[in-house]
């Protein structure tokens, strides 16, 4: 059985690890370095035009081609992954209508994020950004009529997009020069810790770790994207689902570390609260991020003590 929750030993044992590097990424970027967001979502859109293009040749029954992924994708994937205010980055992309291309370089980018917040080794980042940017590479086969439909799916319809997950596996199975592990993220990002996931209903140890990571991204990511029949997510609303799927869908280790690193890398930023008032996050509490320090004009307000009063989204100052 899953634990209901951490201890707070638990919890600083987990932020200790992993450590906090964001006042490097603050240094290097600066918070309000508009040109870097703008150069970055330039590459990005560039890069899910070169995604459609790779999808868009499987589709036409030609081989996956690795070598464009590594030479022309993931290096964007990489530094974008470098810049800590993600958010920015979303409203950008959201600009567009188009979805799953953007959606899989998204996902590369959170995913090697919370990669790199893990520590892992630069085979293991490499291995992942692999792996997540190809996560969804069965749906080259699934009907586009069913994946674009902007009603709900029927059963049957449900069950065919399901499959995706196994197509993806038998694509990038095949291929020589990736490892297993690239495979079973297209297998099993699907799987939840609970075992309510699919294909296998696995439960969590039985779940590899990029599996976890890419589970989080794609969700993630997911509830932040504009697609036929869903708007957006706010960014906060987004982290509050994360943080009720935390103990039973998502590993609850990497997901309270994910869900501090982002909103510790906001500090400092406006947001909007659900009264509609504007004011600037001060502190975030490590055994619970979400519930914030906001200074409001002279009011400094703890929304551990205010429970009916919630960050609905990151002021864009642009």
């Amino acid at each position: 059985m899953e634990k209901e929750h951490l201890t707070v030993q638990e919890i600083d044992d987990i932020l200790e690890k992993f450590g906090n590097g964001e006042a490097e990424n603050q240094i290097r970027y600066g918070y309000s370095n508009k040109a870097v967001i703008k150069n970055i979502t330039e590459k990005i859109n560039q890069a899910s035009k070169q995604v459609e293009l790779i999808f868009s040749n499987i589709m036409l029954g030609e081989e996956l081609n690795i070598s464009a992924l590594e030479k022309e994708i993931l290096p964007i994937i990489s530094q974008a992954s470098e810049i800590p205010h993600i958010y920015h980055l979303f409203y950008e992309l959201n600009k567009s209508e188009e979805y799953t291309y953007k959606h899989t370089i998204g996902v590369g980018i959170i995913s090697l994020m919370i990669g790199k917040w893990l520590k892992l080794s630069e085979g293991e980042l490499r291995e992942l950004a692999m792996g997540a940017t190809l996560h969804d590479i069965g749906k080259t086969r699934i009907n586009p009529f069913i994946l674009n439909k902007k009603g709900k799916l029927t059963k049957e319809e449900y069950e065919e997009v399901q499959l995706h997950t196994s197509y993806g596996y038998e694509i990038l199975r095949k291929m020589d020069h990736l490892s297993d592990r690239v495979a079973l993220v297209a297998l099993h990002h699907h799987e939840r810790e609970d075992g309510r996931g699919y294909p296998k209903g696995l439960e969590g140890n039985q779940i590899d770790l990029y599996s976890k990571i890419v589970a989080i991204a794609d969700m993630f990511h997911a509830m932040l994207s504009r697609r036929a029949y869903q708007e957006p997510l706010t960014f906060y609303s987004a982290l509050r689902q994360l943080q009720d799927h935390a103990f039973g869908k998502l590993d609850a280790k990497i997901t309270l570390l994910f869900l501090y690193k982002l909103m510790d890398s906001i500090i400092g930023r406006s947001v909007m609260l659900s009264d509609g008032s504007i004011g600037k996050i001060l502190m975030i509490d490590r055994y619970d991020p979400l519930r914030t320090l906001v200074q409001i004009k002279d009011q400094i307000i703890d929304l551990k003590l205010n429970r009916e009063l919630n960050i609905e989204k990151v002021v864009n100052d642009e």
